[in-house]
């Protein structure tokens, strides 16, 4: 078990707290992370990429000249793809880019990802975050006080105050722990966790 200490939005000590191992001190294996990262990416794709073939094209079936005596090439249609304005060979057609992964894998890189920023030194947890409005601004003096520009922030549950003071932030994203993602913790350089959600992520990923 690993301490780490917990702050304010001050960035004043306010207490510690104990980090399971289980969920903040595994081996990394970066190829696990990378395959779901890939997943992730890959379930987010439209797949709707669609050209037409030869049959789908406009234009006449009729043979455009005669087959001999012209010294061209015997063609017998405007649709080929050999032609310009004709169907495409090969082309892309719509279709699901989209694969799974075992929800063992998927729990293992997720507490993969977290021991990452933690044996990083890039989580933060935090007290609390409350918001008395919805201030960009109030926001923004949070993060440089706590001397992070480019953070994850994870919170209980869901925040409508918090979330909208820091969608208009470059940099930060604000996520309840349901939502928590591997992409999301790798592409951001912080975690900000709120303590709260610590004992979620052990009922979530460890039981």
């Amino acid at each position: 078990m690993a301490m780490t200490q917990v702050v304010n939005t001050k960035n004043e000590k306010v207490g510690e707290v104990e980090l399971n191992d289980a969920l903040f001190g595994l081996e990394v294996n970066p190829h696990l992370l990378h395959d779901i990262v890939r997943m992730q990416l890959a379930g987010r794709r439209q797949g709707t990429a669609c050209t037409k073939t030869r049959s789908e094209v406009q234009g006449s079936t009729a043979k455009p000249y005669k087959q001999k005596g012209t010294g061209r090439a015997r063609a017998g249609s405007k649709r080929s793809p050999l032609w310009r304005g004709g169907g495409t060979l090969f082309g892309p057609r719509p279709r699901d880019y989209s694969f799974t992964m075992p929800k063992k894998v998927r729990r293992l890189g997720l507490k993969m990802a977290l021991s990452t920023r933690f044996s990083e030194a890039q989580l933060v947890v935090l007290d609390g975050f409350q918001m008395d409005a919805i201030k960009t601004k109030a926001f923004q003096a949070v993060m440089m006080e706590l001397g992070i520009e480019n953070a994850l922030i994870i919170i209980p549950e869901r925040n409508e105050r918090l979330e909208k003071s820091s969608r208009n932030v470059p940099g930060y994203k604000v996520l309840p722990t349901a939502g928590l993602n591997v992409y999301d913790i790798l592409l951001h350089k912080h975690v900000v966790l709120l303590k709260p959600c610590i004992g979620q992520l052990e009922e979530r990923l460890l039981s």
